[in-house]
């Protein structure tokens, strides 16, 4: 086989809400999807049941194997965050007969798979100033909180894990200080993620609902309790249909700007900081409207390197797929 020929993986985006699996060949950093399949990874006690699923499902022969894991990963093992799953590469490779498996962060499965898209796939949220290459950044709100840094090399950008949702929540204002001591009543340690995820605008709702005297109105009670909460709150900010779930994004939106402005300083992030995960794609509006902009240019003196940093939205999702691709065809290099 040569560098030029197609090598065809079996590749994995393995959340805590879903997971999704496909059969991509990758050439260089393009990517061709033969079959993918989508899997409610609750409904699965371990990934392997999910795997045998899929390559029951699609008869091919496969011998490299990539996931990208919802967690932190050591050695080619991996424990993920918001799932009792326990993944070892070395079991898969045996259970299944796949000669080589690799298993990475989801967020650095991500940036790899920035490298596959087209300009279509993004949404600038600002400009900055592209003059030259350097490093780049990734945080993505969506189950949980994961960020992930970007390498230029002098030649190449080179993706690398975090663990930097779970580090500590850092309020800004007084408001921010009221809502960190709510969390801290729930919490041993409150993190980023807490605050910045699904879960966290659902937290800012209840902490804001607190303070008013009519309640959660019936209407919004019954819609999330057969709903996700954070997608009704998020639709009736929206909507506007209800004033506390307005000001909840509003403050998820200016946090999430916050953080993305301390991660594109703490990797000097003159190439792009890119916001992935489920989440912003569908709060585009409300990104776009100056508040998430305005954080993360707030940072005193650092404000004009800031303002020259791209900031984008990945719009593609299948980033996360097609990174896994890439990376396991970037080992046989």
């Amino acid at each position: 086989m040569t560098p030029d020929s197609p090598l065809r993986i079996l590749a994995g985006d393995i959340g805590g809400t879903k997971t999704r699996l496909a059969i991509i060949d990758c050439v260089g950093d393009r990517v061709h999807t033969l079959a993918e399949e989508t899997y409610p990874s609750q409904t699965y006690a371990t990934l392997d049941a999910i795997i045998r699923v899929f390559i029951d499902s699609h008869n091919t022969r496969i011998g490299t194997a990539c996931f990208g894991i919802a967690g932190p990963v050591r050695d080619n093992r991996a424990s993920t965050t918001n799932l009792p799953w326990h993944i070892d590469a070395a079991g898969l490779s045996q259970i299944f007969g796949i000669e080589r498996v690799f298993l990475i962060n989801d967020l650095e499965a991500t940036a790899w798979g920035i490298r596959a898209l087209n300009s279509e796939d993004f949404h600038t949220l600002q400009p900055g100033q592209d003059e030259a290459p350097g490093n780049a950044a990734i945080i993505a709100a969506g189950t949980g909180l994961g960020e992930a840094g970007i390498h230029f090399d002098g030649d190449r950008l080179r993706p690398f894990a975090t663990e930097g949702g779970h580090s500590d929540f850092a309020p800004g204002n007084s408001r921010e200080i009221d809502l960190l001591r709510f969390l801290q009543q729930q919490y041993r340690h409150v993190s980023w993620e807490r605050v910045l995820s699904g879960p966290g605008l659902a937290h800012i709702h209840d902490f804001l609902r607190q303070a008013d005297p009519a309640g959660t109105p019936a209407w919004l009670q019954q819609e999330m309790q057969r709903g996700d909460r954070a997608a009704v709150i998020a639709g009736a900010a929206q909507a506007r249909r209800d004033r506390v779930c307005e000001q909840a994004l509003g403050m998820f939106v200016r946090l999430y700007g916050a953080e993305a402005g301390n991660l594109a300083l703490k990797h000097m992030a003159s190439g792009g900081l890119y916001l992935g995960g489920g989440i912003a794609p569908k709060i585009l509006d409300r990104l776009g409207q100056g508040d998430f902009i305005d954080a993360f240019l707030d940072k005193g003196r650092m404000r004009p390197l800031l303002e020259r940093i791209p900031v984008r939205v990945i719009l593609n999702d299948r980033a996360a797929l097609y990174g896994p691709a890439l990376y396991a065809a970037s080992q046989r290099r």
